[in-house]
This record gives structure tokens, sequence and C-alpha cells, in this order.
């Protein structure tokens, strides 16, 4: 080969390094996770509630599975679900048998642009739960201070370790627990937070477990994925 050639193909190597070196800063990894269960300190970025805020008598707990701390301990939410209302309540309130883990806000925004799924992996009981995720105001209300929310059931089955995949297409947007009748969008480079509830009415996987009575799933992690 004449120098010719070889200073051409150098050249022409280089350039498809630079290329691809700037495609792959475009193109994020194939997936991002978002939250991992491995710890008490993981923990610390959740908080719960239930109905018990409104006049409820269900409860809830998130714990690291047996107390231990590493890559193989996994988050334990669970509680009880009830129907029943607190006895003398003077508020005429019926929302009832639902409880949930929501993380505190982020410090900023998380960026969700170029996934297009949300995985978790879990092991359930039957029961259908569902996953929200928090983006900036800018749908309900504007200039306030509540987030907007778009919810997904996912299903996690009883026994065995579950891997959830849930389209960000899937997610519909709501308010205050009800599906907006609107043709909307997620914005999902700005996610705020993410929650996971569960509550007596069940889901829309037939065959999910539903009613009153506890309730229990095991988290490992929550990731944003791109599928092929």
């Amino acid at each position: 080969m004449s120098r010719f050639r070889s200073l051409f193909q150098a050249t022409v190597n280089v350039t498809k390094k630079a290329l691809t070196w700037e495609l792959e800063e475009m193109v994020p990894p194939v997936e991002k996770c978002i939250f991992k269960f491995n710890s008490i300190k993981d923990l610390k970025t959740w908080h719960l509630y239930s109905d018990s805020e409104y006049g409820g008598l269900s409860s809830a707990s998130l714990e690291i599975k047996d107390g231990g701390n590493g890559s193989d301990c996994t988050g334990v939410f669970s509680g009880n679900l009830s129907t029943d209302m607190s006895q003398g309540l003077k508020l005429n309130i019926n929302r009832s048998g639902f409880c949930g883990m929501r993380s505190k806000k982020f410090d900023g925004f998380v960026d969700l642009d170029g996934y297009d799924s949300i995985a978790l992996r879990l092991k359930g009981d039957g029961r259908c739960y569902i996953s929200t995720i928090y983006t900036e105001n800018w749908v309900n209300s504007p200039g306030q201070s509540e987030d907007n929310s778009w919810q997904a059931f996912v299903f996690a089955p009883k026994g065995n370790w579950y891997t959830a995949k849930v389209p960000l297409s899937r997610y519909l947007p709501t308010w205050r627990g009800n599906v907006i009748d609107a043709e909307m969008e997620m914005n999902p480079g700005r996610v705020v937070g993410m929650s996971l509830s569960v509550n007596s009415q069940g889901g829309s996987f037939i065959g999910a477990k539903s009613g009153a009575g506890d309730f229990r799933v095991e988290i490992d992690w929550i990731k944003a994925v791109r599928m092929p």
C-alpha cells in the first residue's frame, strides 16, 4: 500500500472513530438505574402514605428484607388494605383501601428522554400495583406546586421474581387518581419523582388478586430501559 493510501485509510479510520464516539454520546445506555433497594440508605429516599390520611384504616411499611445490607438484599413494601373508615369521622370522605410509597422529590430532574419503558424487578403477591411517574407541572394548574402524575398498572405475580416492563406510552395522565380524558404526552426529560401504590379495587389484569387484606411485594430495582 502506498504512503498516500495509508494516509487516506488512517484518516478514514479516525473519522469513523470520531463519528462513533459522537453517536455513543447521543444515544443513552440501554438501561438506566433510577432506584435500587439494597440498603436502609436506599429506602430513605422514599416515604409512605395511605388512606389513614383521610380517615381510613389501611397501613403500610417499607423495609429491607431480613434487615440485611448489600447487593443481594431487596426492599419489601407490605401492609394491610382496609375498606373501613375510622368511627366518628365527621368528614364525608369515602377514599379508603389504598397504600403507597413515593420517592422524595429529585434534586432537579431525571432525564428519561431516549428511553421508552420503565422496568421493575418484583416478587409479588398476585396483586396489581400502580406505577406513577411525576413530571414537572404544566398540565394541571400551571404555577402550582403539585406535580403532574402519569400512571400505569403493573402486575406482580406471586412467588417468583419477575421483571415488569411498562412502555412510557402506557402511562396515562391522572388527576388525584382519575384519568384525564384528553390527548397528552408525557415529557420524559422532566421527571421529578416516582411512586408505587396498591388499592383494594385491583387493576386491569385478569385474575389479579383484589379486595381488602394483606399485600406484599419485594422490589430489587427500578430502571429506565430502551426496548429493542
